[in-house]
């Protein structure tokens, strides 16, 4: 299966679609979700418009916190772990996590608005917001410098994906996006925790580390979030990429001589970056054609290596000429090993 980032809005939305009609693992969960996401929200609608507020289970005395504010911090968490992880490459330069970094931004955007959105719920009239932000500035709230936080680190999420869309990773722009993005999301996570840590009323929450503890939380579901998502986006099947590719050496070279399985692989080019690795076809029949002077060198070169031992070809078996007909059978059932050798 082939996995290819869409170049323009109309291809990411005939992606959409698209999913929706495959059959595979991937479209399968896709499929799923999108039925469980529908059943969910129509539960919640129903459940607010025939019980109101009181379906959060906000006057439960064993639960401390409704299930839309434990659902937002969880959404909210996972979204700044994902960005965490992102900075990891966008701004610290480490060349591993450049491969993922993409979806950690994409990631980092659906579950924010996740959070943004099951919040609005809880608040009742989220739109008040527009106004009553600007207008009564709370600056001494944590809850207050929480929302502009976030909403800070949602339009640099929205820009650093545009950004990422059009290869430009390393613009003076992209990397003063990235650091102001990985700020934002640690005051942000920061705030939500201490809007927890204000609270004297619940003693298990109430104090000055809560803020780190809900930073600590964030990398840790981001990581877990991102796992999962890469196992579904490759169909739970990573074992599927060529054995010798995941056994290169840093710099190594994986060099394509043919298929002899008759299925063209397809190569996992991550691996490639994060071994920093070299993809080089080989075919030796065009090559001598077009270089044959470099080609006589390199058999001046080999002939020596064979003769004193130090290069051993594999040989399967030695047969007589007559034997050409059982020689070929053998290799057209794949039942050779190394060379099969013909001798007069």
């Amino acid at each position: 299966m082939e996995h290819t980032y869409p170049k323009t809005i109309p291809e990411a939305l005939q992606g959409v679609v698209n999913m929706c009609t495959e059959r595979n693992t991937t479209a399968t969960i896709w499929q799923l979700s999108v039925v469980s996401l529908m059943v969910s929200l129509g539960f919640v609608l129903f459940m607010l418009v025939t019980e109101g507020h009181a379906a959060f289970n906000t006057s439960s005395d064993g639960v401390n916190w409704g299930s839309a504010i434990a659902t937002y911090v969880f959404f909210a968490l996972t979204s700044s772990g994902l960005t965490i992880i992102a900075a990891l490459a966008t701004v610290f330069g480490f060349k591993e996590f450049y491969p993922i970094a993409k979806r950690c931004i994409w990631l980092a955007i659906v579950t924010l608005i996740a959070g943004f959105s099951v919040l609005a719920l809880e608040l009742g009239h989220p739109f008040r917001m527009i106004w009553a932000m600007p207008t009564g500035l709370q600056v001494m709230s944590p809850m207050f410098w929480m929302g502009v936080f976030y909403s800070i680190d949602l339009v640099l999420l929205f820009i650093k994906f545009y950004l990422m869309w059009k290869e430009d990773w390393d613009s003076g722009l992209s990397h003063f996006v990235g650091i102001a993005g990985f700020v934002a999301v640690i005051l942000a996570s920061g705030m939500l925790g201490l809007v927890f840590a204000s609270m004297g009323m619940r003693p298990m929450w109430f104090g000055s580390a809560t803020s780190v503890f809900f930073i600590l939380s964030a990398a840790l579901s981001g990581a877990a979030a991102l796992v999962v998502m890469v196992q579904i986006a490759y169909g739970f099947k990573l074992n599927a990429m060529p054995p010798a590719l995941k056994a290169l050496a840093w710099r190594g070279r994986y060099l394509v001589i043919g298929f002899a399985q008759g299925q063209i692989p397809a190569l996992p080019w991550n691996l490639l970056l994060l071994k920093e690795a070299a993809l080089l076809g080989v075919w030796w029949g065009e090559f001598a054609k077009r270089e044959p002077r470099a080609n006589a060198a390199l058999l001046a070169g080999l002939l020596p290596l064979c003769a004193s031992g130090a290069v051993r070809p594999v040989v399967d078996s030695v047969l007589p000429m007559t034997e050409l007909p059982a020689a070929f059978a053998r290799m057209t059932a794949r039942a050779v090993v190394g060379k099969l050798v013909l001798a007069n």
